[in-house]
């Protein structure tokens, strides 16, 4: 059970690493826990809009896709230009005396190979992510983003993440309050 205890502190650790790309965006931000949480409820409602995938492993996969960061930080693509980080012994370590050590490290080379469903629609969920922060920053500040969105539609894979990409630039942020807004 010490091994368990102590892959929750590590896990709890995300909590505290800042995602790194928005220092180039000039705006924005969260740590990589908060990013996992959001994928994982994209991931979710893609898995229900998709029954022929594997719903359970795309929302695992998601939860766990960043839990080397605890290890490594969060490198972000302009960084990994310069910084190699050795991912593959971070989960090894991290999962070498965990009761369920495998099924971490199987799900985390899955989403990174993405030659499956699942691992696919876990890394448009991941896109999406960002996609989410980028309209909000637009909707609120200006134009920074644009250039990102197109990258963003680009690194898309799946006819589902695209659609809803498209209805995630159709409105705004703040639709969904204003909705259910009423004083």
């Amino acid at each position: 059970m010490k091994a368990i205890a102590d892959f929750l502190f590590e896990a709890g650790m995300l909590k505290k690493i800042p995602r790194s790309g928005y220092h180039f965006l000039g705006l924005g931000g969260e740590s990589v826990a908060e990013h996992s949480f959001i994928i994982t409820m994209i991931a979710f409602v893609m898995a229900k809009l998709v029954p022929e995938a594997d719903s359970q492993k795309i929302v695992f996969m998601c939860l766990v896709h960043d839990l080397p960061e605890a290890r490594i930080g969060d490198i972000n693509y302009l960084q990994k230009k310069y910084v190699i980080p050795d991912e593959d012994k971070a989960v090894e370590h991290m999962c070498r005396n965990l009761p369920f050590g495998d099924s971490i490290k199987d799900l985390i080379c899955e989403f990174n190979t993405a030659e499956t469903l699942e691992s696919m629609l876990a890394r448009d969920a991941d896109q999406i992510a960002f996609l989410l922060d980028l309209k909000s920053i637009r909707d609120v500040s200006g134009d920074t983003p644009e250039k990102w969105i197109k990258i963003i539609i680009e690194r898309l894979q799946t006819d589902t993440g695209r659609k809803i990409a498209e209805a995630v630039l159709s409105g705004s942020w703040d639709d969904w309050w204003l909705k259910n807004y009423s004083e």
